[in-house]
C-alpha cells in the first residue's frame, strides 16, 4: 500500500513555500481595504498587550531579589558636632548646649563629667581656687559635679554658645546678669534637677545628670543652640613633637596644672597639684580615668580682684596673647572677643584663623605669658661607642 506514495521530487519543499506565499498574497489582495486595516490594527494591539504584560508581570519575576548582607549595610549618616567638630548622629548635633559649673577645690576632687565635656573653661573663682565651666552638647553623662556657683566671666564664655548654665547660686553680679538675660538653670529655683550625693561632704556634693538637665531644658524651651562654631581640622601630629610637657602656673601649687602629650592618642593628659587629674564615672567607680583633652588653649588676659577683695575679675573682651597646643606642637597667636555675645576667634601671627583639632578643647585663663611654659622632648643620649 505504501508503493502508491511517492517521495517529493528534489526542491519540492521550496515549491511548497512559494505556493504558500503566493496563496497568502492572493488572499491578502482579495481583502477589502477596510478589512486589511482592521487586521493590522488588531495585530498591533495584540503585540502591545503582549509586550506590556511581559514587562509588568513576567520580567520583574525574572530578576533575583537584592539581599544586603551584614557587611554591606550603608553606615548611618553623621555630621560634625557644632561644639567639638566630632562626627556625630545628626540628632545629637541639634541638642542644646548646656554649661555646668564644676568645682575644683581639694574637697571636690575627683570630679565627674569633665572628660565628657566638649569645651572646658578654667579660671580662678576666688582665693586662687579654680573652677570649670564645662559645656556639653552631644555627650550626656549621668553623673556630673560637684556643681557650684557662677561668676560673670563664665557667662561671657557660655553666652556665645547660646548655652544654658547649671549652677548653685553665684556672686551678686553674676546672678543679676544670668537672671535678666541668660539661660538660667540655677539649682535654687530648679531643685528637682539636682541632688546631694550622700558619699560626698557638703557643700561639695551637689550633682546633676543629663536626664535631669534635658528635662529642665525642655521645660524652659531651651531646645536648640545657635552659635558660631570654631574652625576645626583633622589631626596632624608632628613626627617629632615640639611641646610634650606644658605647665600652667595659674595660682598656687594645689591648682597649678601640667599636661603630658601622648602621641598615640594625640591628646594631653592633665595633672594638677602634682597628681593625675582623674574623674569618676559614678559614685562607686573604682577605676577613675585621667582627663585628657585634645587641644589646650592658654588665654592670656588681664586678671584682678573685685572690690569685695575676694572674687576674681577677668577682662574677657578685646584681644590678647594666646598659645594653642595640639598635635604635639605649639602656636602663639592672638585671641579676639568683641563683647559678651561674640565668640572667641583665634589667629596666628599672620592673622590667619587657627583651626583646632576635633575633640575636647580645654581653655585656661592666665594673667601673664610667663605663667605658661613648655618643653620639647629630651634628645636621646648618644653612645660614645
Amino acid at each position: 500500500m505504501f508503493q502508491d506514495i511517492e517521495e517529493p521530487p528534489k526542491g519540492a519543499g521550496d515549491q511548497l513555500k512559494m505556493n504558500f506565499w503566493q496563496r497568502l498574497k492572493h488572499w491578502w489582495k482579495g481583502l477589502s481595504r477596510n478589512l486589511r486595516f482592521g487586521i493590522i490594527s488588531a495585530a498591533l494591539l495584540l503585540f502591545g498587550a503582549a509586550a506590556l504584560g511581559y514587562f509588568t508581570l513576567i520580567q520583574p519575576d525574572s530578576q533575583p531579589d537584592v539581599i544586603i548582607g551584614e557587611h554591606h549595610e550603608i553606615p548611618p549618616k553623621t555630621v560634625a558636632s557644632p561644639l567639638t567638630g566630632m562626627q556625630v548622629d545628626p540628632a545629637l548635633a541639634e541638642r542644646p548646649v548646656t554649661g555646668v559649673m564644676i568645682e575644683n577645690s581639694l574637697d571636690a576632687r575627683p570630679q565627674s563629667g569633665l572628660n565628657e565635656a566638649g569645651v572646658v573653661y578654667e579660671a580662678i573663682a576666688e582665693a586662687g581656687i579654680t573652677r570649670f565651666l564645662s559645656l556639653f552638647q552631644e555627650s550626656q553623662p549621668q553623673y556630673v559635679g560637684p556643681v557650684r556657683s557662677l561668676r560673670p566671666y563664665y557667662i561671657d564664655w557660655a553666652t556665645p554658645f547660646d548655652a544654658g548654665i547649671a549652677h548653685v547660686g553665684g556672686s551678686p553680679e553674676a546672678l543679676k546678669q544670668i537672671r535678666s538675660k541668660g539661660k538660667d538653670l540655677d539649682q535654687f529655683f530648679n531643685p528637682g534637677a539636682y541632688w546631694r550625693q550622700s558619699s560626698r561632704a557638703a557643700p561639695h556634693n551637689m550633682y546633676t545628670s543629663f536626664k535631669n538637665l534635658d528635662k529642665l531644658n525642655k521645660s524652659k524651651g531651651y531646645k536648640h543652640s545657635k552659635f558660631t562654631s570654631w574652625e576645626r581640622k583633622d589631626d596632624q601630629p608632628l613626627p617629632t613633637p615640639k611641646a610634650v610637657t606644658i605647665n600652667v602656673n595659674i595660682s598656687s601649687g594645689s591648682y597649678n596644672s601640667s599636661y603630658k602629650y601622648d602621641a598615640k592618642s594625640n591628646t594631653y593628659y592633665r595633672s594638677e597639684g602634682g597628681a593625675k587629674h582623674v574623674q569618676l564615672a559614678s559614685p562607686n567607680d573604682k577605676h577613675p580615668k585621667q582627663i585628657h583633652p585634645k587641644v589646650l588653649v592658654a588665654l592670656v588676659m588681664p586678671y584682678g580682684i573685685e572690690s569685695d577683695g575676694y572674687h576674681s575679675r577677668y577682662n574677657t573682651y578685646g584681644k590678647g596673647v594666646m598659645y594653642v597646643f595640639q598635635d604635639g606642637n605649639v602656636t602663639k597667636g592672638v585671641w579676639h572677643k568683641k563683647n559678651r555675645s561674640s565668640q572667641f576667634s583665634f589667629t596666628d601671627s599672620a592673622g590667619k584663623t587657627i583651626a583646632l583639632d576635633a575633640g575636647q578643647t580645654w581653655l585656661v585663663a592666665v594673667g601673664a605669658t610667663n605663667q605658661v611654659t613648655w618643653s620639647a622632648p629630651k634628645p636621646a643620649a648618644q653612645s660614645n661607642q
